[in-house]
């Protein structure tokens, strides 16, 4: 339960969390009383806590509905180009209080719910999260819907609506447990069925040639079924829309044979095709980084068990069959998001002309002036194929407009520079699922291939390289060289991953059109980010440089005046200090282990993978260990770790290194020499909102892959923008992060790119490291002894095998740099000013990491389109008062 806030401390509350205003709270307080008496008639007598979360969330629902339908009547009369954000993962975690801060309405709720005698945290903590994302790539969409509608954007999200997200992780005995994300059992809010847009999507079937043009026939339909959340900008008025797709099975079974049992049948088969939207898929994108499957012989890898290149896979073969039915359904997912999607973009194209009495547009050649689609890596590729069935099989264009069109419609955006996390799709499966697809790649490979000789003639090995069809073995369609020959702009996400993506994994495609590889470095949303995770350092930071950074993040560099401000360095301290109280709090309550919150609180939160280099941490808490019971009383100073994410389920040795961390933190947590010394915590089933929490209170933040394999990152970000000092490798957004506060302003340690690369040309030998450091081997012998698993002692035996033989992201290599860096940090966290001096250049220097200028760049250089500041009249207000501040007035148009 969070204390009330006093007379004083609720009028002393900050404008950029709204006014509070007695008429929005009297305005508030009736709604609220409405939709909760509506409730209490409708179903019981007596009201639950969800009865008064969901009061409030249809309360502040009804400030937004108004604004959401003025704001695409707005669109409806401008016809602004429209920009469309493909993305099999929105991760957007909880709803409520985003809203009220966007809306400027938080304090006055905050005010509303206290006068009502509740407590608008413990209402907010009833909210499930929508966990439609595996981690980065997801809450990246988010982000960039957040940022798109406070930019003013005519942006839609496109996506599915999963009926299950990512599993929620228990840890069971240190071992972690799947668990379904019934995350609809209760109703959402926010959401707005739109079944009059519902659109059939085909499978399966075949492909007719006939004099009349090419036909798909005898499909498979399912029907899409789509979902409406509002996206608001902030303080802006623009509420944007975030669309997702639900399967539905179509109602025309056939019964003409009727009996009991075919009609049964008919009826359970409709789960067959409901089954397309029932769950995400976790993120098994890189394969685990497991070995080919030899025995299957496909070339793809397998996610049933960790094997090595054996001679003979050890998977039976109904296991093996097991893996290719669930990859046939991830493939109808991707295919029913963008054949949906595809069907409302044309609609919505033809639908609308600004200035014309015409009912509908029936020419393309303006379709790229009016339409930009953004794939959110490869998941929407086939948005590529199917586009230009549409314009070919059913609107009769030719096929060189079609493609020329739809290569200035389309962009993609790489994710990953990890060879096996690139999707390759079996030519086999494509061809039974969606033959005339099959056929479209083909015609497209074909041509580009024709093109690429013409231009090097007799050279067979870059026709090889460059094909959209890998041969050998299984053929397979590598969605990335789709994405890259079917888009105008392809960007990676930080500078050192688009250096990577030109210099190594696309190289020929960038010798070939070099002015098509852009960088577009991943950002945040300060909304949620800072506002709404962090509303102490927000204040603080809005009394000394005013409010406008919310909108502008690059104004915090305003806050390097205040580097020597002796009152700004204490209150920045003290929120730390606060926020810190309040988590260290809440782990107690939840794990049961008493922390102390003047340790150092240092965090490593991310999915837990091995390039990710969770191991390493645990490598340095088992040294720490040592280190303190070899000396207990030395000076030490004092350390919470704190680390979480969750392992794709198929993933053995990130499971293993769950356990393992457990393992270590069982015995750390319970050694009375080291005490409050040293603690571990692994944070269970982390998710946007843990993360809202964690952030906030994080001293340090472990960013520690290897070099050369984290495209970007944006925890990385989030620590640094909340006040947190980074020890991390020269790898993804840390290289900017690190220019933009000066490299002596981060912990920066271990191998850059090259030595990574150098390393790999010598050969990596993971026992040299072993033989040379005393501690390491102390450490690894510990594993692999049973010191931390006394009942199996060859629990870990794996993990340790893997260290000494099959380690791709070298982790010995980098233990005795990051040890000292280690030292470096705990040294400055004596000195608690110097401590917050650092911090706060870091939080100065973080105003280029806003999703803001991330999408102002993608608007500018691949949609061509101007961001507005256009803010549209609230609905109590003529829309006459709109105010189009954006050049030649063009608002959301370049």
């Amino acid at each position: 339960m969070s204390l009330p806030l006093s007379d004083q401390e609720r009028r002393k509350q900050i404008s950029i969390r709204g006014i509070v205003g007695a008429e929005n709270v009297a305005e508030l307080k009736r709604g609220f009383n409405r939709h909760l008496h509506f409730t209490l008639v409708k179903d019981r007598n007596v009201a639950t806590p969800r009865d008064y979360f969901f009061a409030l969330a249809h309360t502040v629902r009804d400030h937004l509905v108004g604004r959401w339908i003025r704001t695409q009547q707005h669109y409806y009369e401008r016809d602004p180009k429209r920009i469309y954000y493909l993305s099999l993962e929105f991760y957007m975690g909880r709803t409520l209080q985003n809203t009220m801060i966007n809306l400027g309405l938080q304090n006055a709720c905050d005010e509303a719910v206290y006068q009502l005698g509740l407590d608008i945290e413990e209402l907010e903590e009833i909210e499930e999260d929508a966990g439609l994302g595996n981690g980065g790539l997801g809450r990246l969409a988010a982000c960039f819907l957040d940022s798109m509608a406070t930019l003013g954007l005519a942006a839609y999200g496109y996506g599915i609506r999963y009926e299950y997200g990512i599993f929620n992780q228990k840890i069971r005995n240190g071992w972690q447990v799947e668990e379904a994300d019934d995350w609809l059992r209760h109703g959402n809010p926010w959401e707005k069925a739109r079944p009059e847009y519902m659109i059939p999507v085909h499978f399966y079937g075949r492909v007719e040639h006939t004099a009349g043009g090419t036909k798909w026939v005898d499909t498979q339909v399912v029907l899409a079924l789509p979902y409406d959340t509002p996206v608001p900008g902030y303080m802006n008025n623009t509420v944007n829309t975030m669309r997702l797709w639900s399967a539905r099975a179509p109602n025309d079974f056939n019964l003409r044979d009727f009996n009991v049992g075919d009609y049964i049948q008919a009826v359970l088969d409709r789960n067959l095709a409901e089954n397309i939207s029932r769950v995400l898929y976790p993120n098994d994108n890189v394969s685990q980084g497991f070995s080919l499957c030899v025995m299957s012989g496909t070339g793809l890898r397998c996610h049933v068990m960790p094997c090595e290149p054996f001679p003979v896979c050890p998977v039976p073969i109904p296991l093996l069959s097991q893996f290719f039915e669930g990859k046939e359904l991830r493939l109808k997912q991707e295919y029913f998001v963008v054949a949906a999607t595809l069907h409302d973009i044309i609609r919505r194209f033809k639908a609308s002309k600004f200035g014309s009495t015409e009912s509908v547009r029936t020419v393309f050649d303006s379709f790229p002036d009016q339409v930009a689609i953004q794939l959110n890596d490869t998941h929407p590729a086939m948005a590529i194929p199917e586009l230009m069935r549409v314009f070919v099989d059913i609107e009769k264009l030719p096929w060189n407009k079609a493609w020329d069109i739809t290569k200035r419609t389309f962009a993609y955006t790489n994710h990953t520079v990890l060879p096996e996390a690139l999707e390759r799709w079996p030519v086999d499966l494509v061809e039974k699922l969606l033959p005339r697809h099959l056929e479209i790649i083909y015609e497209i490979n074909q041509r580009h291939l024709d093109h690429i000789a013409s231009l090097f003639p007799n050279d067979v090995d870059r026709l090889r390289r460059m094909s959209l069809i890998e041969e050998g073995g299984t053929k397979r369609i590598n969605m990335a060289h789709l994405c890259i020959v079917g888009s105008h702009a392809v960007n990676g996400v930080a500078k050192i991953h688009s250096e990577i993506v030109k210099s190594e994994v696309f190289r020929d495609f960038a010798e070939l059109e070099p002015d098509k590889f852009q960088n577009k470095t991943n950002g945040i949303t300060p909304r949620r980010w800072l506002l709404l995770c962090n509303p102490g350092l927000a204040e603080v930071i809005a009394e000394k440089i005013g409010e406008d950074y919310v909108r502008d993040l690059s104004q915090l560099a305003k806050l390097h005046e205040f580097v020597d401000d002796d009152l700004f360095i204490r209150e920045v301290a003290k929120v730390k200090q606060e926020n810190k109280v309040k988590f260290a709090l809440y782990l107690e309550k939840e794990y049961e282990v008493k922390i102390n919150p003047s340790s150092m609180f240092d965090v490593h939160v991310k999915r837990i993978h091995e390039y990710k280099r969770q191991l390493m941490n645990c490598l340095h808490i088992i040294t720490m260990y040592n280190r303190i019971k070899r000396d207990p009383v030395k000076l030490f100073v004092p350390r919470t770790v704190i680390i979480g994410g969750k392992a794709a389920p198929g993933y053995h040795m990130a499971k293993m290194i769950i356990k393992l961390i457990n393992a270590v933190a069982q015995v750390v947590n319970n050694d009375p020499v080291v005490g409050s010394k040293l603690k571990v915590i692994f944070l269970e089933n982390y998710r946007v909102s843990l993360a809202e929490k964690v952030i906030p209170a994080t001293d340090l933040s472990e960013q520690i892959s290897t070099a050369g394999t984290e495209a970007s990152g944006t925890g990385n970000m989030k620590f640094m923008l909340n006040g947190a000092l980074t020890i991390g490798t020269m790898d993804g957004a840390n290289v900017e992060m690190a220019e933009e506060a000066g490299e002596e302003n981060l912990f920066i340690f271990g191998m850059r790119v090259e030595d990574v690369a150098e390393l790999d040309k010598d050969g990596y030998n993971a026992q040299q490291y072993y033989d040379r450091l005393p501690e390491l081997k102390q450490a690894v012998d510990q594993i692999q002894s049973g010191f931390f698993s006394s009942d199996e002692p060859d629990l870990f035996r794996d993990v340790v095998d893997m260290l000494f033989h099959h380690d791709r992201f070298k982790v010995f290599a980098d233990y005795e740099a990051y040890v000292k860096c280690q030292e470096k940090v705990s040294e400055l966290y004596l000195n608690s000013k110097a401590w917050t001096k650092m911090v706060i250049r870091n939080i100065a220097a973080a105003g280029k990491f806003s999703s803001d200028r991330t999408i102002k760049e993608y608007a500018r250089d691949i949609w061509h389109v101007e961001p507005t500041d256009l803010k549209i009249p609230p609905p109590n207000e003529p829309r006459e008062g709109a105010e189009d501040r954006t050049p030649n007035g063009t608002a959301a148009r370049a």
